[in-house]
C-alpha cells in the first residue's frame, strides 16, 4: 500500500477539500437522512469559500491525508467553547475526521487521529473532545479505542433535523504518543 502523508491544508486546497468533505459526509450519512436535509447541511458546511475560511482560521487546524497525490481523508481540530459536560482547562475539539470509503481499515483514520492529538497537544489543549452521532457505532468504537469516553450529549442539526451527538473526551498531553490502537477509522 502506498504511503499516506498527513499534512496541514493550504489555501490552495480549499476546492479539493470542499469536494472531499461533502462527498465523505454524504457517503457516511445519506442513507440515514433525507435528501433535503443533506442538501441543506452540505450547502452551509462545505463549499470552497467555507473551506478557505476554515483553513485560514487561527482557531482551527485542518489536516489532510494524501496518498499518491489524492486526498483520501481529512480532519479538523478547533478551539472554541465546549459543552458544559467537558471539564477542562484548555479543551480542543476534534470537529471532523473522515476517510474515503476505499481507504477504510487501512490506518488512515488512525494516522489522522494521531495528528489531531498532536495538534491539540502543540496548542496546549489538556482535553480533546468530540461529538459523534449516537447512530454511528463504528465511529464510537474507533474513538473508544483511542481512549475517548462518553460524558454527555449535544444537538447537531443536519438540515432541519436536530440529532443527538454523544460527547466524548480524553486527556491529550501525556498520552498522545502512548496510544497505538490496533486499527480502524462524523462530523
Amino acid at each position: 500500500m502506498p504511503t499516506v502523508i498527513i499534512r496541514n491544508a493550504r489555501s490552495a486546497d480549499a476546492q479539493a477539500l470542499a469536494a472531499l468533505a461533502e462527498a465523505t459526509f454524504r457517503d457516511t450519512f445519506a442513507d440515514a437522512n433525507t435528501p433535503a436535509d443533506m442538501d441543506r447541511h452540505c450547502a452551509t458546511a462545505y463549499g470552497e469559500a467555507i473551506q478557505a475560511q476554515e483553513i485560514a482560521s487561527p482557531a482551527r487546524v485542518t489536516l489532510l491525508a494524501e496518498q499518491d497525490r489524492r486526498l483520501v481523508g481529512y480532519a479538523q481540530v478547533r478551539w472554541s467553547a465546549s459543552p458544559p459536560c467537558v471539564e477542562a482547562r484548555a479543551p480542543g475539539e476534534i470537529q471532523r475526521l473522515y476517510v474515503v470509503r476505499d481507504c477504510h481499515g487501512r490506518g488512515v483514520a488512525h494516522d489522522l487521529m494521531h495528528a489531531c492529538l498532536a495538534a491539540l497537544a502543540a496548542r496546549g489543549a489538556d482535553v480533546a473532545w468530540l461529538g459523534v452521532w449516537e447512530r454511528n457505532p463504528k465511529a464510537i468504537a474507533f474513538y473508544r479505542k483511542f481512549g475517548f469516553r462518553e460524558v454527555g450529549a449535544h444537538v447537531f442539526t443536519v438540515g432541519s433535523d436536530a440529532q443527538r451527538d454523544i460527547v466524548m473526551v480524553r486527556a491529550v498531553a501525556a498520552s498522545v504518543a502512548a496510544v497505538h490502537p490496533a486499527s480502524v477509522g462524523r462530523r
